[in-house]
Parts: structure tokens; sequence; C-alpha cells
């Protein structure tokens, strides 16, 4: 049995019990040796920490455990760091959800034009956490979970020396919704960005399935922070494919912002409501177990992910799984260093992709092309502060494009999330 020392960062996120409920049911191969609760908020952190302490004594996991403000106390000895961050928390994504709808632009958390601006103010913090983990646990695993999850990923995989390998719980409900229809044997492959991907190929027994199951309308299930307004069979058969959720921001633009516009509340302050009541649940020292209501958050099968993937490379069990990694020769159509979401056999030495056979599908190609792009541009504009490079993401992003509500909205959300975005006002 593998014996870890793990920091996470941001741990006073909702979801972090889920993190811990992953640590407890593969406690028969990872043995906990100290794990360290870091957040600067300190409500939060006290309270979700107590909790995710309570959930370890309750299983009888003997582990040291640490809650702290300071960055380098958490990262002291890790094997693992895993990074769940949220940079001007709740009220920074509501401005992201609403500024951008008062220039008919779809206002999201991780995608078009509040994407973006959670990216920008994000990196800075992330370059910050990768230059200590330089410093004090130069071996250790960066475990990427901060939204959003591929330009972060991307971010420090190609501007520092920190191992890394970024996830989401996307990638494993699309392929456990599709093997309920298919069967647990069955081939997939799946493609795409962080939040723009797809199933390409369902074989069973060697005999491809993907016809059929479009034919049938099949679609994986919707996460829970998407309204659900559908993919036509009409759709289905134009792209040849199924397409993950957020593909709905994409091929059903107009229904997103109407929906947007006549909603009584952003997706954020429905989430200030949730988690709320979470931290209100979490406060009682007679709860030792992950609350039902997690799952509204949308993180469902967050921790199954995360700790899977800790255990693949802790274990070295060169088992296969959904990860944001280098593409180096797998995808041709895009560049070596581009993070891409795509399947990996993950040893103790990371993560290596496997090889897909090739994509031919244009209307893919197209679209990651055109949005890896912009995640360059993004990428360019949060490390120099650039005007230029922030304004040509947001033209080429096909969220956004438009140039008077691209550089209108641009500056005054730039202006209301001054705080967080040294790189443009301190230059």
């Amino acid at each position: 049995m593998k014996e870890i020392t793990v920091a996470v960062i941001g741990s006073g996120s909702t979801y972090c019990p889920e993190l811990i409920d992953g640590f407890l049911k593969a406690k028969d191969s990872l043995k906990l040796k100290k794990i360290s609760f870091m957040d600067i908020d300190e409500r939060k952190r006290t309270i979700v920490g107590n909790l995710c302490i309570r959930m370890l004594k309750a299983e009888g996991v003997d582990c040291e455990t640490v809650l702290t403000d300071d960055l380098d106390t958490a990262l002291q000895g890790a094997d693992f760091v895993v990074t769940q961050i949220r940079v001007g928390k709740l009220p920074a994504r509501h401005i992201d959800e609403t500024i951008p709808l008062k220039y008919n632009l779809i206002g999201q958390e991780t995608t078009g034009i509040g994407g973006f601006f959670k990216a920008l103010r994000t990196i800075p913090v992330i370059k910050n956490i990768c230059d200590r983990i330089e410093a004090i646990c130069p071996d250790a695993w960066l475990i990427n979970f901060t939204n959003p999850s591929g330009i972060i990923t991307d971010f420090v995989l190609n501007n520092t020396n920190v191992k890394c390998i970024g996830l989401c719980n996307v990638p494993i409900d699309m392929l456990d919704d599709t093997k309920e229809i298919t069967g647990d044997d069955s081939d997939i492959t799946y493609v795409g960005l962080n939040h723009l991907s797809w199933i390409t190929s369902v074989k069973v027994g060697g005999e491809e399935q993907l016809d059929k199951l479009i034919e049938q309308g099949f679609s994986p299930k919707v996460m829970k922070n998407i309204q659900d307004d559908g993919f036509s069979l009409e759709t289905l058969a134009a792209i040849h494919a199924i397409p993950s959720s957020y593909l709905q921001y994409y091929y059903c633009r107009n229904a997103k912002l109407a929906h947007l516009h006549e909603g009584e509340k952003s997706r954020a302050q429905k989430c200030m409501e949730i988690e709320e009541e979470l931290l209100e649940m979490y406060s009682d020292e007679g709860l030792y177990v992950k609350p039902a209501l997690l799952d509204e958050r949308g993180g469902h099968k967050y921790s199954l992910v995360a700790v899977s993937l800790i255990n693949s490379i802790a274990n070295d069990t060169n088992e296969e799984q959904v990860v944001n990694i280098k593409n180096g020769n797998t995808l041709p159509f895009l560049h070596p260093d581009d993070v891409v979401e795509i399947s990996a056999k993950v040893g103790k030495n990371g993560a290596v992709p496997v090889p897909v056979e090739e994509i031919k599908n244009r209307h893919i190609i197209g679209l990651m092309s055109i949005v890896k792009e912009y995640e360059r541009y993004t990428v360019e504009a949060a490390k120099t502060g650039s005007n230029e490079a922030a304004l040509n993401a947001l033209l080429v992003h096909p969220l956004v494009g438009d140039w008077e509500a691209a550089t209108k909205c641009f500056e005054e959300m730039k202006e209301a999330h001054k705080d967080y975005l040294p790189q443009f006002f301190n230059n």
C-alpha cells in the first residue's frame, strides 16, 4: 500500500468532502500519511476542514491533518498537490455571468468571455503556487481541478517545471453514461479540449455503434450546472459525434442566451445559496459523511476521477483515464505542446496518450482548432497583460467574435475584476 502526503489548495471549497470520500473508498490501496487543508478563507477552511477531519476519523484513518492559510506550510513534504481554487470566489463568478448579458454575450463560468476572465484571474495565482511547489516539493504532482482546467493546465505545463495533469468530471460522466447503453466492454474514443469534447467512436466487439446511437438520439446526461436544451437528431447527424453537454453553449447558443436573460438569478447566486446550505450542514459536529446536496453543485464523480488518478501514479497501475495533458503526436492538427483532453495510460511517470485513430471529422477539427487558438491567446494575455492578446482571444472565440461587444465588455469586466488582474494594471 502506497503511503502519500497530500496538500489541498482551496480546501474551503464545498467540494472538498467529495475528495475525502474518494480517499476513504480507496484506503485499501492509498494510505494517507498527511493531508493539509489550505485556504485563505478562514471560515470556509475551518468548517469544511473540520468535516473532512471528522470523516477521516470516523473511518479510522489515522493520518496527520493540517489546517492552514499558509501555502508554504501546506506544501511541506507533499507528494500530490490538488488545486481547486476560485479566485474572487462566487461573487467574481456572478460578474462573469452577468456583465456579458449587457452586451448580448453568453456569461458562463468556463467558456466565452466569462471563462476568459476566470482564466485571467487564476493564472497569476497558479503561477505563484507553482513557484512554491518548485521551491518546496519539486517532485510533487499537481492535480489541477481549477477551471478552466484545460487552459490552467496548458499554462502550467508550458510555463513551469511542475509535473501536472488536469482533470474534469465531464469525461467520466460521458463514458459511464455511454457504457450504460453499450456495455462495460465497449471501446470508446473520446477527444477534445476541456469543456469542448466529443465521443467519436463506440465499438462493441469490434463493430462501430456510433451511427446507431446517433439514430437513437443518445446523449449523455447533462451536467447539473447546465440547463438542458438537448441536441436534435439533426444536430447529432450533422456533426457525426456525441457531444459533451458544454457543447450546448455552441450548438444551442440562442436558447442559452435567452435562458440567461430570463433567469431571475445567476448560476453563481444559486451556488451561493447551495454553498451556504452546505456550510450550515458541515457545521454540524454530528455530520461525518458527504451530504447528498453536494451533488447539486455539478461535481458528480469528482472524487472518483481525482483519487483514481492519484492511485494510478502512486501505485503505477498504468490504467487508462481521460486527462488534460500535452497532445504530443496524438492529434496531428494541433501543436505537440497544446494541452488536450484525451485518454492516456497513467503510471508513476505520469500520463502517456493512447493512440487515436486518425480524426477525419472536419467539424471537430475546425472547432477544436479555433478554440485552441483562443486558449493560446488567453494564456498569453494572462501572462503578459496584453490587451491585444486579450482582444484577439475574444475575437476568435465562437461565443464572442463581435468587435464592439468584445471591446466594451472586456473593458467593463477588466475594471470590475481589477483587484485580481495585476498583469493588466501594474505594468
